[in-house]
């Protein structure tokens, strides 16, 4: 059972293995995750993926693990471990990071990712004002977002901000004197909008983004919020937002580079 990398046109068998794991089918970010990352897979003799995994690489300093799944009739014999120790050697970054599940956490552990924090998962109809800080992107404004992302998340990631565009319903910014500020993005899935990433310089620019982002969806809100960001929380706490479940930020090799004040939401748990 070889690991080898597989491209979109396994897009439906990655669906498929999700199902079977009680995972979202969401077509979009697998998408997505063809595009700006590597998908590892493992076929199942039977037909289908016996498992998978994602590495999405940033330069040389950091790379993000995500979607590991190995089909039930597979489990406990040694896949998870074979697809996260491919992703890691394949990546050859200075640091990994991912976001682990109380079932997941034990194998990282043993393979050396430490544990930094954690990361909730929040749900639900916002109850939010517009508050028309914010403008839609442009194609034009991807430098700027760019040169701030990659000052805020450590290591450059332009490949993926160039590709939300494709899939993100909504992408926004506010500008101060000195050019942007912080910019969101907005994206829909199965049943709910997904909120991230986004960068802003502090937590009232991030208040107003999420406020514009969300007058723009008719479905529920969701996005994940790592502990750090004690303000931000009780603030979407008290505007209808509720907690889903909780996971760990674990990191192997070195630490997190970049400036995680002012990075509030992630892309997916599975990006970084």
């Amino acid at each position: 059972m070889l690991i080898k990398r597989i491209d979109a046109t396994r897009l439906d068998d990655c669906l498929e293995l999700a199902v079977s794991r009680d995972w979202t089918p969401d077509a979009r970010i697998w998408n997505l995750m063809f595009e700006i990352g590597v998908v590892f897979g493992i076929d199942d003799p039977g037909g289908g993926l016996a498992g998978c995994v994602v590495s999405t690489r940033y330069g040389t300093r950091l790379s993000a693990i995500g979607m590991m799944l190995v089909a039930e009739k597979f489990g406990r014999q040694g896949l998870g471990t074979r697809l996260m120790e491919h992703a890691i050697a394949d990546a050859g970054t200075e640091s990994t990071w991912l976001t682990a599940t109380r079932f997941g956490k034990p194998l990282y552990e043993k393979l050396g990712f430490r544990s930094v924090g954690t990361c909730t998962r929040y749900a639900g109809d916002l109850r939010l004002t517009p508050a028309g800080a914010s403008r839609p992107a442009s194609t034009e404004d991807i430098p700027a977002i760019a040169e701030l992302d990659a000052a805020v998340f450590g290591a450059p990631r332009e490949h993926v901000l160039r590709a939300l565009p494709a899939v993100a319903d909504q992408v926004r910014v506010i500008e101060g004197t000195d050019g942007v500020r912080g910019y969101g993005v907005a994206w829909r899935n199965v049943d709910n909008t997904a909120i991230g990433p986004l960068v802003a310089d502090d937590v009232r620019t991030a208040q107003d983004l999420i406020a514009d982002l969300a007058a723009g969806s008719d479905q529920p809100s969701r996005f994940h919020l790592a502990d750090t960001h004690s303000e931000l929380r009780e603030w979407l706490e008290s505007h209808g937002a509720e907690q889903v479940f909780d996971t760990t930020e674990m990191v192997h090799g070195a630490s997190h580079p970049g400036d995680r004040e002012r990075l509030f939401l992630p892309l997916a748990l599975a990006t970084g």
